[in-house]
């Protein structure tokens, strides 16, 4: 496993809030650098301050996150709109697909950069036992 980033090592450096880097999608060391290479594959390493990513490691929690918020919403508005105007079923097919997928996409990326930026400012890394 890769060594974990410390805080500590380099004290002068300011870190951008957790928020800013899960909206903007920026380095969660200096907050100029773009923290994705694709829509929600990290890169190797900032441009700007040269971070490595390598210790990244959000797992699923994100998705977590994400299933539950997601669900919560689209599915009360989906209850709201059934129940008060009965549109067709295709109708909440095309209605409700694109919301779920663009809204799962967006909430992936958010959460998943706030939870690299919380994983960096604590410098978290895998739990080990004293030995």
């Amino acid at each position: 496993m890769a060594k974990q980033n410390s805080k500590a090592s380099e004290p002068n450096i300011s870190n951008p809030s957790a928020v800013k880097v899960g909206l903007q999608g920026c380095c969660p060391k200096c907050g100029q650098g773009r923290l994705y290479s694709k829509l929600l594959t990290p890169a190797n390493s900032c441009k700007a301050c040269g971070l490595d990513y390598s210790f990244i490691d959000a797992g699923d929690g994100p998705a977590f996150f994400v299933i539950l918020i997601i669900s919560f919403v689209l599915m009360t508005f989906a209850v709201i709109v059934e129940t008060n105007f009965h549109p067709p079923i295709w109708l909440h097919m095309v209605l409700w697909g694109p919301l779920i997928i663009g809204g799962s996409l967006w909430g992936l990326r958010f959460s998943k950069g706030f939870m690299i930026a919380m994983q960096y400012q604590t410098a978290a890394g895998e739990g080990r036992l004293d030995q």
